[in-house]
């Protein structure tokens, strides 16, 4: 046996669990951790410039690769407190990040020391488990645990809190014959699979819902070659995008309330039967309950049991892990289909792209302030299948779902239930670093981009390259759209005289000066015929400079984006496509 500090013992479980890279800012009470990290040598770390912006990097960094578990480290009391927006948008989309924080010494817990807060209790309801290690012998098996829970059932985040009296400690520990314990992966028997396909094959017009599970379970494949062998078309929730290439013959649209097509929205109400694979019914897809399960069958798959009922009652649930799921589903699937057992969908299929190829929106508008569907449209032609596209929530989410095109999993990262403003940022730095040969493009109004804006340093100080498309309109666009129920436009204007750049005419913040003094490049464009060229001078730029490079699109003031209360009852705020030059990079062009 060796004998080493504790902090020594856990830097070696992280490289062995094969979680090597960590965000986050030191301190005190969480120096010896760091010490432990720059002696090893094996954890990379990129300095944040603020500990929730710590988090959402390691968040990104987890979402962009299967197996990632990205690490997020702080000091103690205000570090902690500023993850549990980190822990909540993680677990909120099932992503596993490990938070370590540092701790005052275990006897001074309960005397109000300085920067000692019960990091643990604040961070239970956000996390699969939070807990100060007490005891220094308990670390090694703290961290051996931590990874179990974050990889079994339903993954999501952990934090470990480290007293700095712990971290100093010396045990024994052998790291050479540390193993990591199994993970838990509830299965699909055959028997499910065969009642799943015998309900999906006696309906006329069935769907397959693929949610963010089958991604999280990097099963992306394997829900093609089910969607193929039985000929049923596909519609990929907001964190299932990707699952299914969106020019696939299968591909049906997403379905919603906001991030929706009207194809997909069109298509599930003609649908009599759904298979809803590894998602969560949320509100935003489904709308009015009632509307949405009218006349339909349903079957529902999740790894996590308590999400089976939770939004309505399926006729027929099964407690699985994607991958598993459709592992036995596509082998029974392939046996039927050689004994003739699969009905032929084609008409079906067929009448779902009929859809897809008709009812398009609109988007080459040439007016001056530019009209957020031209952003979209030029960013359709000026980036290909292998971008990784991030955001979080606001109008130009809601747009970027219905007008941009996703290609592969994990190439659409969102913070989707829990939609944290200033999350784009950070995440997109942690993308960045997880997969730095890929062209990753943000995606942020102003105000989410304001929200962690200090972090664009952080991609210059580390040479992490990024484009961050801002559209700018000066507002807090979804709430001022949700304003007009309550007939006020109340608080959500961000347009002021800025006495530095008259030339911005009212719309507030100069970000190309603020990006620039931040170490990075920005690009303005008023005109819409400047939109292309600015994004492919982008693309140059990133390889030139190798720094973060901000392009602002100046919007028109007010927009309203297509959304409703029902999916039959989605509003068009402006008018649709007729021809194939209205909507020229749509995934089906109309003539």
């Amino acid at each position: 046996m060796t004998r080493m500090r504790t902090v020594d013992a856990a830097v070696l479980i992280l490289e062995k669990e094969g979680a090597t890279q960590a965000f986050g800012l030191p301190g005190a009470a969480i120096n010896p951790f760091y010490r432990a990290m720059k002696d090893h040598g094996g954890i990379k770390h990129v300095l944040a410039r603020h500990v929730e912006a710590a988090s959402h990097m390691a968040e990104g960094y987890t979402r962009t690769k299967a197996g990632n578990i990205g690490i997020c480290v702080g000091t103690s009391g205000p570090a902690g407190t500023d993850m549990i927006t980190g822990l909540y948008a993680a677990i909120a989309d099932s992503i596993p990040i490990l938070c370590i924080t540092g701790q005052a010494p275990v006897t001074k817990l309960h005397k109000e020391d300085f920067q000692a807060v019960d990091i643990a209790s604040i961070a239970a309801p956000v996390s699969k488990w939070a807990v100060t290690v007490l005891e220094p012998a308990q670390v090694p098996g703290t961290f051996q645990k931590a990874f179990q829970l974050m990889r079994s059932g339903r993954p999501g985040p952990v934090l470990i809190d480290l007293p700095i009296d712990v971290q100093l400690a010396e045990i024994e520990f052998d790291i050479d014959t540390y193993e990591p314990l199994p993970v838990a992966r509830p299965t699909t028997t055959r028997a499910q699979a065969e009642k799943i396909l015998t309900m999906l094959t006696a309906a006329e017009h069935p769907l397959i819902v693929a949610g963010g599970g089958i991604i999280n379970a990097d099963a992306s494949e394997l829900l093609v070659e089910l969607a193929e062998t039985l000929g049923v078309p596909v519609i990929p929730t907001l964190m299932g995008w990707g699952t299914i290439p969106d020019d696939h013959p299968l591909h049906a649209g997403m379905v919603g309330l906001q991030t929706s097509h009207r194809y997909g929205n069109a298509t599930m109400l003609e649908s009599d039967f759904v298979l809803g694979i590894g998602n969560r019914w949320a509100n935003r897809h489904t709308g009015g309950i009632d509307t949405y399960t009218n006349g339909r069958t349903f079957v529902h798959i999740d790894v996590e049991p308590t999400q089976i009922g939770r939004v309505f009652a399926p006729d027929y649930s099964v407690v699985s892990d994607a991958r598993e799921a459709l592992k036995t589903l596509v082998e029974v699937a392939k046996e039927w289909k050689d004994d003739t057992r699969i009905p032929d969908f084609g008409v079906w299929a067929k009448s779902c792209q009929q859809r897809k190829g008709t009812m398009q929106r609109k988007t080459s508008f040439d007016v001056v302030p530019i009209k957020p569907q031209r952003v979209y449209q030029e960013m359709n032609k000026a980036f290909g299948p292998d971008t990784r596209y991030v955001s979080t929530i606001g109008l130009s989410q809601i747009q970027a779902a219905q007008l941009l095109h996703v290609f592969k999993p994990r190439h659409w990262i969102n913070a989707g239930q829990a939609g944290p403003l200033g999350w784009t940022l950070p995440a997109a730095l942690g993308v960045a670093t997880a997969d730095p040969e890929s062209t990753v493009v943000a995606l942020s109004g102003d105000y989410d981009f304001q929200f962690l804006l200090e972090e664009l340093a952080v991609g210059a100080q580390f040479k992490i390259p990024y484009i961050h498309v801002v559209v700018n309109n000066a507002y807090l666009g979804l709430i001022r759209q949700s304003q007009r129920g309550f007939e006020m436009d109340y608080c959500v204007q961000l347009s002021f005289d800025n006495i530095n750049a008259p030339e911005l005419n009212g719309y507030g913040v100069d970000f190309v000066k603020v990006s620039e003094g931040l170490g990075c490049k920005a690009i303005r464009v008023f005109e819409p015929d400047g939109i292309l060229p600015a994004l492919e001078t982008a693309k140059k730029m990133l390889v030139e400079f190798e720094v973060p490079v901000v392009v602002e699109v100046v919007l028109e003031r007010v927009t309203n984006v297509s959304m409703g209360t029902e999916i039959d009852g989605v509003v068009e705020f402006e008018e649709l496509a007729e021809r194939g030059i209205d909507a020229p990079t749509a995934i089906a062009l109309l003539d």
